[in-house]
């Protein structure tokens, strides 16, 4: 009798098992459950570091400017290569090596895993940081400056230290499962970015100026 009742009970233990295994995953559309967005009083105001506050710390912290990639080739022992990952992603970087301090690739990744925590607090769906630009080659400052005047010659990015973020662009993170996920916006995404780079700046750990014209956050490691 026992011996049945313990059989009975190790069935009655792998049925429910199996049926909490085979239960159908959720896949409705996971909406938004927006709390707490606040962003910065004003985007001028709250990151007005001009280029020469920048380019200070920059020469200070930084390698030395190079003229050509295959020099930053050959600065790798001081340089950190960063890749598109969970953290942030990369744009295509046509006047750009994705190169950077060791400091400034930490911060770049402090940024990154804020932003997702901010938007997991605030209920919205998780979306990463694109990196749009990061150091720059004399050479990619030259070619730059054909199409864009103002890339400056005397630039932060020369030094390893600096890199732009997209406050326009921003890469979705889709779920593994494949369930469908809310947009959310992109004005939304970029208040929740001010408030992660104004506590950035504020704990001293970056400058930033806000760029109207090309769409992005201009930041240098301190």
């Amino acid at each position: 009798m026992k011996l049945l009742l313990k059989s009975c009970l190790a069935v009655a233990l792998l049925t429910g098992i199996c049926l909490a295994g085979c239960k159908e995953k959720d896949m409705s559309m996971k909406m938004n459950n927006p709390r707490n967005i606040r962003g910065v009083i004003s985007y001028k105001r709250s990151f007005g570091d001009l280029n020469d506050v920048q380019l200070a710390t920059a020469k200070k912290i930084g390698i030395r400017p190079i003229s050509t990639r295959e020099e930053a080739e050959e600065m790798k022992g001081r340089l950190v290569e960063i890749v598109a990952c969970e953290r942030y992603g990369l744009d295509s970087l046509t006047h750009s090596i994705p190169y950077l301090v060791p400091q400034a690739s930490a911060l770049l990744d402090t940024i990154g895993v804020n932003f997702l925590d901010s938007l997991e607090n605030k209920g919205l769906n998780p979306n990463k940081i694109i990196v749009t630009s990061v150091t720059r080659t004399k050479d990619d400052v030259k070619r730059l400056r054909r199409t864009n005047g103002n890339a400056s010659l005397n630039s932060c990015h020369f030094y390893g230290t600096t890199f732009d973020v997209s406050w326009k662009r921003f890469e979705k993170v889709e779920d593994p499962d494949g369930r469908p996920m809310q947009d959310v916006s992109a004005d939304t995404l970029k208040l929740v970015l001010s408030e992660v780079l104004r506590d950035l700046r504020k704990a001293d750990r970056c400058y930033v100026k806000y760029e109207l014209k090309q769409g992005c956050f201009h930041i240098t490691a301190r």
